[in-house]
């Protein structure tokens, strides 16, 4: 078995979790796929894989070869693509990440259209509410709602969303409405986590920026919860204005201190490929980012450029 092979292997155990599994993927028996994975243990001088009955998982030193592999092999698939003229025309699986909720929202409708529009591309959709690392989780595509640092990333900011206060009309009715910063302390707030940097909520007073540190009655690191809570009546809190646009729609809930809001968020579509960009790389990007970019309002709720 070539060395090229062997990487493939390898790559194929670690996704699947298994040699069986893997085996059946590259339509090759179990005893070769595990003959060829500790023919390469042995030219590393390290064991890549912690191998138990039940289970085989990468070791530290698998993790990062993993990792180091991952683009020369897309690389070479890509490049067979391209001798087979497939760059042309979008084909394969694109494994595109996003939050929960916006990705729910926003990015699965627009990845759905994408498939009606190339017969030829599959889309793998991660929605989680953390930072995917796209090198090291094999992912292609990020839609990523933040300041982003300095990378190797390519970035194609695509809008922004604001950070924005809500409750319901009941709640204001029995409690009143608040009219500055100073008001909060006086009122139930509702906290969602992963809104709160520090444990404050940051709010501009005329260009000087303001902090208010919540004492919530109720805190919860899912935004369907707190939003939840808030059209319930329970009190203030803090989302991001996408979030809530069906409920400002239906009346269920209303802003307040708009006049306090800090600075939009930036939306941006990052992926990890440079120079010549695969067709169906470029496909789901560009599709993401004119999609993204027709669904801001222009009014600045829930999305704007």
């Amino acid at each position: 078995m070539d060395r090229l092979q062997t990487l493939t292997v390898f790559a194929r155990v670690a996704e699947e979790g298994g040699f069986a599994a893997a085996a059946r993927r590259l339509d090759m028996s179990a005893a070769s796929v595990t003959r060829a994975v500790s023919a390469l243990e042995a030219r590393l001088g390290a064991r890549l894989l912690h191998r138990t009955t039940r289970s085989v998982r990468l070791t530290e030193a698998g993790a990062r070869y993993l990792a180091d592999i991952r683009p020369i092999l897309a690389e070479l698939d890509e490049a067979d693509r391209h001798a087979a003229g497939a760059h042309a025309e979008p084909g394969g699986r694109v494994t595109v990440s996003a939050s929960v909720l916006f990705g729910r929202m926003k990015v699965a409708p627009i990845l759905l259209d994408l498939l009606d529009r190339y017969p030829r591309l599959s889309v793998a959709a991660v929605f989680v509410d953390r930072v995917v690392q796209l090198f090291e989780e094999g992912v292609d595509i990020a839609v990523r709602i933040a300041e982003l640092p300095d990378s190797s990333l390519t970035a194609i900011r695509v809008g922004g969303v604001r950070r924005v206060l809500c409750a319901s009309p009941g709640y204001l009715a029995a409690r009143g409405r608040p009219r500055t910063p100073a008001d909060l302390a006086d009122h139930d707030t509702i906290d969602f986590i992963h809104m709160t940097a520090a444990g404050e909520w940051s709010l501009d007073d005329g260009g000087q920026s303001r902090r208010f540190r919540p004492r919530p009655r109720f805190l919860a690191n899912n935004a369907d919860a707190t939003i939840a809570a808030a059209v319930a009546g329970r009190g203030i809190t803090r989302v991001l204005s996408y979030m809530i646009a069906p409920q400002l729609a239906a009346g269920a809930l209303e802003l307040v201190l708009e006049d306090f809001e800090p600075a939009a968020v930036p939306v941006h579509v990052v992926h990890k490929e440079s120079g010549r960009t695969s067709a169906r790389v470029r496909a789901v990007v560009d599709g993401l980012v004119r999609g993204l970019r027709q669904g801001a309002d222009p009014d600045g709720l829930p999305f704007r450029p």
